[in-house]
């Protein structure tokens, strides 16, 4: 009996040091291996995220590029809505407004988060870009009439599914886990004009990109002309903005 109970001490004992021994192996390998520098660039620069997430990435996908921006892309999301709910009792008293115009159709998007040092974040930015650009996709309104509007809560803004399959609060969700403030979807309005009305949109301060119009303030201007949008139009924009009558111009609360 003895000599049984010694074996299986034994045995448990070979098992334990070989499942160490393992273990050990696989830390080496793990640190042996070498991650593309050019892969680790592109995957930094796609994602956003820091270098060690992109660095264990490529090491758990060995050095597959797509593989790697897939799972850092559902860790974030996962980690992102946990951030999101921790954080959810912040104020947020700051943020941008986004303006997206294809065609006669337009949406503005009020993005607010905790300072205005993320607003100047180059990430917010194309975020508050990116939901306007969605929140614009998803209109479904009358081209019949000679303009058109649709106010959006924020319940209705987050619960927007996008071209992705997502949804707009996954989207800011992925945000405030990346950036670590938190973040919300004020409001928004979709805009339609129909035969011969013209859409235009300023921001302020204004943005060299017309892709990415972002701002402290936002016009979207439907006008009814025969011919080409002048100087006339940008300017009755500006005087929109210097009154601070933004609500005016497209408003929010009808």
């Amino acid at each position: 009996m003895a000599s049984l109970l010694l074996r299986r001490i034994y045995a448990a004992q070979e098992f334990t040091l070989s499942r160490r021994r393992g273990k050990q192996l696989l830390h080496m390998c793990q640190a042996l291996y070498v991650v593309d520098k050019g892969h680790l660039a592109k995957l930094r620069k796609r994602t956003g995220f820091s270098i060690s997430n992109c660095k264990k990435a490529l090491e758990m996908h060995s050095n597959d590029l797509e593989k790697a921006e897939v799972w850092l892309k559902a860790e974030a999301q996962a980690q992102g809505w946990a951030k999101a709910t921790k954080l959810s009792g912040r104020s947020t008293t700051q943020g941008l407004i986004g303006i997206h115009i294809e065609g006669n159709t337009g949406a503005m998007v009020e993005v607010k988060c905790e300072t205005d040092f993320v607003t100047r974040n180059e990430n917010f930015k194309t975020l508050v870009a990116q939901l306007a650009r969605e929140c614009m996709k998803s209109a479904t309104l009358s081209p019949h009439q000679s303009i058109t509007k649709a106010a959006l809560s924020e319940e209705q803004l987050i619960q927007l599914e996008t071209s992705e399959g997502k949804t707009l609060g996954d989207h800011l969700a992925l945000a405030i886990g990346s950036i670590g403030e938190n973040m919300s979807l004020a409001r928004a309005v979709q805009v339609r004009g129909g035969p011969g009305v013209h859409l235009l949109s300023y921001s302020h301060p204004s943005t060299p990109d017309e892709n990415l119009v972002t701002g402290k303030f936002g016009v979207i201007l439907a006008l009814k002309t025969r011919g080409v949008l002048s100087e006339v139009s940008r300017q009755l924009c500006v005087h929109v903005i210097g009154k601070n009558l933004c609500k005016y111009a497209v408003r929010f609360d009808s």
